[in-house]
């Protein structure tokens, strides 16, 4: 092909290298150029125009582009037209696509001319998504060329489907994880499944203990799972480890404990018999992306994975947002070593009292409940004490007067928790390096808990979260480093944060008490009574 400036005399039959404005219209880059357009170039006083002629043997450059991508497209992966020397290619179903890495390197090692980009191999794809183009650089391209470039293609760009649609899950329990946790890791199971096709088989709840949980596989199994996921109440930390025991107990075997992607490194890969048993990590209770994905989606395609791919997938497998890494501060954002805020969450109806009682204003040791919590928080190191109403108001405002807390009124209390929440942490100054949620109906809680919250938290260590745990079972209040306010602020519905919890459980730090500051709330007539009676008591037995 010779490109340059030519004659106008020589240019019929050539293509316009660049766009010409005219007074008459453009012509365009890309126009081959006929008698019209060269007399319209004349007319407007040009001798020549910079343009490309393809010579005999030379392909255009959409031709080119076309005859390439149909070399390249494997199962399952069609071509779109060609346009100004690009050819796209899709994925005609949802799957796992498989990219040949030596063949797309020898591929593009043909010509500069004739270039193809890929998504990743192994990427999860759905239907409809681009897959790769080829693109032809210049406006055409030797036949020799095409030829070379398709002798390497060989199909080296295909998707395999999902094809697993049966997958069984198991919780495991300890004391203090909620139902609700387990409800929600369902439903993120549920929405991450759905692109694939795969449901959920069973779903079963056992105690955290190997033999229980050896059964519970088997039984998955035995109903028709074709891949089965183990979310467990505590992180897999040995291949001894309940989870593997468990495995190895019902028949199966461990084929990897430990991947090289982070958030992720604490997953399990086994099976029993032919199939899949996944130990997941903590992190796969949350719906973002992290190593899970990249196993789930190979397991569902039906594709095998073995201990050494695993092994190999430490280049790029450091993700965004691990929780336990540094992350960078923009100039003014506070410090991990700042103080905290404290929220309390004061906005409930206490549908659970009857008799129209607002158990906030009720009084435990002559002091209302509401003022106890916030006097605690204000003996406190944590500042500011933010106090979230809602229901009544002015009530809580009143029973709270004289202190030195700041109230925001949440007029969408009757939604639920969550939104108190929202408007209690966007309410916290960005000079903080997070927050304690204090819940306002726990009148037990002293400073002293609050303070030594505080004092678990340590970045250098992988600690951004504390909460206080007696027996194995976690209370309130619980401190929450700024990086997880984004995870609490998309809390909806009357729900807490224990799932996002569950989620980050790697970076839990456990601060064992004693006593019942941490676990009594004045839910009901029964409570608020068992809560003055301690009270009481701790009146009776303080020294004079």
């Amino acid at each position: 092909m010779k490109f340059g400036p030519l004659p106008l005399s020589d240019a019929e039959g050539a293509i316009a290298a660049h766009s010409v404005r005219l007074d008459g219209g453009v012509i365009k880059k890309g126009t081959r150029l006929g008698r019209s357009e060269i007399a319209r170039l004349a007319a407007a006083g040009f001798s020549d125009v910079i343009a490309a002629h393809l010579e005999p043997g030379d392909v255009p450059e959409d031709v080119a582009a076309r005859t390439l991508a149909e070399a390249v497209a494997g199962a399952h992966v069609r071509v779109n037209a060609p346009f100004t020397g690009r050819a796209n290619l899709y994925a005609d179903v949802a799957g796992v696509l498989r990219v040949s890495d030596a063949a797309l390197d020898a591929f593009n090692g043909v010509d500069e001319a004739i270039t193809l980009a890929t998504l990743r191999d192994l990427s999860a794809v759905a239907v409809g998504d681009m897959v790769g183009t080829v693109k032809i650089i210049p406006y055409g391209v030797s036949s020799i060329l095409v030829e070379a470039a398709a002798r390497e293609a060989g199909g080296l760009l295909a998707v395999a489907p999902f094809r697993l649609r049966k997958v069984g899950v198991i919780s495991t329990l300890l004391p203090g994880l909620a139902a609700k946790v387990v409800e929600k890791t369902l439903a993120v199971t549920r929405a991450r499944l759905a692109p694939t096709g795969a449901v959920i088989r069973s779903e079963r709840r056992t105690p955290h203990e190997a033999a229980p949980l050896a059964q519970a596989i088997r039984s998955a199994v035995a109903d028709g799972a074709e891949l089965v996921i183990v979310f467990g109440a505590s992180a897999i930390a040995d291949r001894n480890d309940v989870i593997p025991s468990a495995l190895v107990a019902a028949g199966g075997e461990v084929v990897r404990l430990g991947m090289p992607v982070d958030p992720g490194n604490l997953l399990m890969l086994g099976r029993l018999g032919t199939v899949p048993v996944l130990g997941a990590p903590g992190c796969a209770r949350s719906p973002k992306e992290n190593g899970f994905d990249f196993i789930l989606a190979r397991l569902l395609a039906g594709l095998e994975v073995t201990s050494r791919d695993i092994a190999r997938m430490g280049p790029g497998g450091l993700l965004t947002d691990i929780a336990a890494r540094p992350h960078p501060r923009a100039e003014g954002e506070a410090s991990e070593a700042a103080g905290f805020a404290a929220v309390i969450l004061a906005a409930g109806r206490s549908s659970r009292m009857g008799g129209g009682v607002n158990k906030l204003v009720a009084e435990v040791g002559g002091v209302p409940v509401i003022r106890r919590v916030a006097q605690a928080a204000l003996a406190s190191r944590a500042r500011p004490v933010i106090v979230v109403t809602g229901h009544e108001g002015e009530r809580i405002g009143a029973a709270l007067s004289g202190l030195d807390v700041r109230l925001v009124h949440n007029a969408d209390y009757a939604t639920g928790m969550a939104s108190s929440l929202r408007m209690g942490i966007a309410a916290v100054p960005e000079t903080a390096a997070g927050a304690l949620v204090v819940l306002g109906d726990m009148p037990l809680v002293g400073p002293d808990l609050l303070d030594r919250l505080m004092a678990a938290h340590a970045p250098d260590e992988g600690r951004f979260i504390a909460v206080p745990v007696e027996g194995g079972q976690r209370g309130h209040p619980v401190l929450w480093s700024r990086r997880y306010f984004a995870d609490l602020g998309a809390l909806e519905g009357d729900v807490g944060a224990r799932h996002v919890l569950a989620a980050n459980a790697e970076v839990v730090a456990e601060v064992a008490v004693e006593g019942a500051g941490a676990f009594l709330d004045v839910d009901t007539p029964h409570l608020l009574a068992e809560a003055r009676a301690v009270a009481g008591k701790a009146v009776r037995t303080e020294p004079a």
